[in-house]
């Protein structure tokens, strides 16, 4: 396989973040305002125990506080939802995190919904992913920011570029479209129900693939020097045991790409970095936000 591919090294973009952000969380901790994360769990907690495992220690090694929380799968939805409301209202925590999955009598997007918009450092809220539409982007839906800024760290010019974006979930395939619209892209989303995938993607100068299926891009479906970012993440057997794989089959792909993504490392790492980058944005909205209440009432 000829070596003209160039990758995108995640774990290198989400140290340079990680850095910013250490610097950001002492700033504000000298202000008085320190960064907190609230991790909610429901139900089988190996679920999503890596998950939070990483997050906490990515968390604090940049000096943000973390509280992993885990609660019965029997929970009411009402005592839950009375928990994120203390949560909201409490100026100690900063950002709070809905862990995956949830049972099925707590819904995961009503749960998001309930979370307040500054302090929901996923970037899920209705009112944080429509701002994106408007193109005045505060915190976005992590994964979907993280594939934008990996796509920027090539240098190329987002500008009248053609991207084909594979998937259009409401939190990952759909907000990458807009957040590229803002940029001046040209963006084609395509889905279950769009009939020939590789049209679109041969023709992209960009493509973004976010839907859980190993093997779906190959290397025929892209344009010489394209960027490939890869978000998708499956665990495969293998002769050698399980294996964790993107959408994308890597090595027909390299042989095409200009720059492509490796799974993992590619984009998990910055997802988690900007999980991070949301939590000092939240931080400082929040101190605004206080600082104007406190100087309304006082002069009223």
């Amino acid at each position: 396989m000829p070596n003209s591919y160039k990758l995108l090294n995640g774990r290198t973009i989400a140290a340079d973040i990680r850095k910013e952000v250490a610097s950001d969380v002492e700033a504000l901790k000298k202000e008085g305002w320190p960064v907190k994360l609230v991790s909610i769990s429901i139900g089988d907690a190996e679920a999503s125990a890596l998950y939070v495992r990483n997050q906490q220690k990515a968390a604090e090694k940049t000096g943000i506080a973390f509280e992993a929380r885990h609660y019965h799968e029997d929970i009411g939805r009402d005592e839950l939802l009375g928990i994120i409301q203390g949560l909201n209202t409490d100026p100690r925590v900063s950002g709070i995190i809905m862990q995956r999955p949830t049972p099925e009598h707590l819904t995961a997007r009503r749960l998001q919904r309930t979370i307040h918009p500054l302090k929901d450092v996923e970037g899920m809220h209705p009112s944080n992913i429509g701002d994106i539409v408007y193109n005045d982007l505060k915190m976005g839906p992590c994964t979907a920011v993280a594939a934008v800024e990996l796509l920027k760290s090539t240098g190329v010019n987002l500008e009248g570029l053609e991207v084909t974006v594979i998937g259009h979930s409401a939190i990952v395939g759909k907000p990458i479209a807009f957040l590229l619209m803002a940029q001046g892209a040209t963006v084609t989303v395509c889905h279950h129900e769009t009939r020939n995938i590789a049209m679109h993607s041969r023709s992209a100068d960009a493509v973004f693939v976010a839907v859980g299926k190993p093997g779906l891009v190959t290397g025929n479906m892209l344009k010489p020097g394209a960027v490939l970012i890869d978000i998708g993440i499956n665990q495969i057997d293998t002769a050698d045991g399980p294996k964790v794989v993107g959408d994308a089959e890597f090595e027909s792909c390299a042989e095409v790409a200009g720059w492509i993504t490796p799974v993992p490392g590619g984009v998990g790492p910055v997802t988690v970095a900007t999980l991070l980058r949301n939590s000092v944005t939240a931080a400082r909205l929040q101190r605004d936000h206080y600082a104007s209440e406190f100087a309304t009432r006082t002069s009223a």
